[in-house]
């Protein structure tokens, strides 16, 4: 069992909280696009109201702690510990409910180099208390616009997480795969449950697009956000994402072990 206090000193020495690797011009950058509503980093949202970058740090201040000043423009952005595990709790009382109601849930990441294994051993602890985990649409293709033109990618399943991956890169089930921020992916496999009849989530668990796509769409997601992705917070406060978690999401995979842990304890779901 881990404590709310061994989890927050794990939080600032993994800096995943506290001062983290995100440069404030990063930051600042990206608000300045989503006030401009740059789809590269809408994910998929579409916002009701009208954001300027005041606005949104603002929010993001007072979401994740990062600085509030506008002239504060250099060096590393802060994520407040103490907001991690706030939103870490109420990110296990959803998978608690998703439990209690044996909701279908569907898994998916945009860094699957980073956070696979944290949602992995989610999927396994909810699917083994009854949660079907869906997996839709696997090696379905995916046209996604990035920096160097559109690419194709395939939907795979990875320990029933969804991940996308460029054609032939990688045999399909291995641990890895592309980054992406895009919606189109959570898109593509809701259509699929679609048409194919399948069940649809009642709760969608990830980051970038899968969460800001599908909450869209009025799912319920869940999902974890660094400070550069102003999208799940701007979502969380217009009330279409539930839960969007402040942490570094760029750190050493094995550093979110400790984060599942405590989030499958606090849900009680601890194998």
């Amino acid at each position: 069992m881990l404590s709310t206090g061994a989890l927050r000193a794990h939080l600032l020495a993994a800096r995943l909280a506290g001062p983290v690797a995100t440069p404030r011009e990063t930051s600042l950058r990206s608000y300045r696009l989503f006030a401009a509503r740059d789809p590269r980093v809408l994910l998929g949202l579409d916002p009701d109201r009208v954001w300027g970058e005041r606005d949104l740090l603002r929010l993001m201040a007072d979401k994740c702690g990062v600085s509030g000043d506008p002239d504060h423009v250099s060096g590393p952005d802060v994520i407040d510990p103490e907001r991690t595990l706030t939103a870490l709790d109420a990110f296990a009382e959803r998978l608690a409910g998703a439990v209690e109601r044996r909701a279908p849930v569907l898994f998916g990441t945009g860094h699957p180099h980073r956070l696979l294994g944290f949602y992995a051993g989610l999927a396994d602890a909810l699917s083994a208390a009854g949660c079907a985990v869906l997996t839709p649409a696997q090696g379905r293709c995916v046209d996604i616009t990035t920096r160097f033109g559109v690419r194709t990618y395939n939907l795979d399943y990875v320990q029933g997480v969804a991940l996308v991956r460029e054609p032939g890169a990688w045999a399909p089930g291995s641990a890895t795969g592309a980054h992406t921020h895009s919606p189109l992916p959570v898109r593509a496999v809701l259509e699929e449950a679609v048409n194919s009849r399948g069940a649809l989530p009642e709760l969608v668990v990830g980051d970038h697009g899968w969460v800001c796509g599908a909450g869209q769409l009025g799912i319920e997601a869940i999902g974890l956000a660094d400070t550069d992705d102003p999208a799940l917070f701007v979502g969380e406060a217009e009330g279409r994402v539930s839960v969007a978690v402040p942490l570094d999401d760029g750190v050493r995979p094995d550093y979110y072990r400790p984060l599942t842990r405590y989030v499958l304890n606090r849900a009680c779901l601890s194998q």
